[in-house]
């Protein structure tokens, strides 16, 4: 069971956590989302497409102009709060790695915190214990934020990815986050490379079988588009491939930007595993 917020979900019950970026150059949308009014437009299309997290980001994860902890609690903090009363069941995640960030957000009402970074600022899972925040634990191979991978390498990348965020939920636990809110995401594209990231999904069925709620964040990432030698805007099809792949081997949590599409392919999945029913049975049957 896995509980955030206002809300529970089951063990084989898929859920989507669709992205709203609070930033002027962020690598998707180019700042589609970075003032008040599209951002929640961009939320209510989200909710009413079927996302039951939106996650919000004040800072871009790749390389560009400096944004301080000041800054990024001005992109959130005033946002999380409106989304929060025009959406009281939503649960509210909040993108960052600054605990001062995480905490300022909590006190708006987020139910999350996404520490896309793994762990890269500790005071961040405790803030979420102060709170009774949920926490995503995220394997970014020990890199500072906002940098990209250089020949980095593994022995056994999915080896490292369990040890990493094992290591973290259980961190998480002992500081006083709730077990039931805590996620682990291999964190795709983060310190690592295509294969990487492709041998990470492969294999994602290990991480499954820990019994913590595996969250991806895969749309539209570099490992797709190399992988497809298709530009950013061309990538939709090859992350729902991968999407359906995940589903399959077990994970439970999406990051996404296409969540309508996304939806189908997760019930889809959900029908043929036996998890889900038809949503109409006619056939045959007249």
């Amino acid at each position: 069971m896995l509980r955030l917020g206002r809300r529970e979900f089951g063990g084989h019950e898929p859920v989507i956590m669709a992205i709203v970026n609070r930033t002027p150059d962020s690598f998707y949308d180019q700042g589609a989302t970075f003032s008040d009014a599209p951002a929640l437009e961009r939320v209510e299309r989200a909710v009413a497409e079927g996302a039951a997290i939106i996650d919000i980001g004040g800072v871009k994860a790749g390389p560009g102009a400096e944004v301080d902890a000041a800054e990024e609690v001005r992109r959130t903090v005033g946002f999380v709060a409106e989304v929060r009363k025009l959406h009281p069941d939503v649960v509210i995640s909040v993108d960052t790695w600054r605990h001062e960030v995480g905490e300022a957000v909590c006190e708006a009402g987020a139910d999350l915190l996404n520490d896309a970074w793994g762990g890269v600022d500790p005071k961040l899972a405790e803030v979420a214990a102060r709170y009774g925040a949920g926490l995503v634990c995220t394997h970014a191979g020990g890199a500072e934020p906002r940098t990209r991978p250089h020949r980095i390498a593994y022995e056994d990348v999915m080896a490292d990815i369990l040890r990493v965020t094992l290591g973290l939920a259980e961190r998480a636990v002992e500081l006083g986050v709730r077990r039931d809110g805590i996620m682990i995401d291999p964190g795709h594209d983060f310190e690592k490379n295509t294969r990487h990231s492709l041998e990470a999904t492969r294999r994602l069925g290990e991480m499954a079988e820990t019994g913590w709620p595996v969250l991806v964040s895969l749309s539209n990432k570099d490992f797709v588009g190399e992988t497809l030698d298709r530009p950013v805007k061309e990538r939709l099809i090859g992350t729902l491939a991968t999407t359906a792949v995940s589903a399959w081997l077990g994970a439970q949590v999406y990051r996404v930007h296409e969540v309508a599409e996304t939806r189908q392919v997760l019930d889809m999945v959900a029908s043929i595993a036996g998890h889900r029913a038809p949503a109409v049975a006619r056939r045959g049957l007249a």
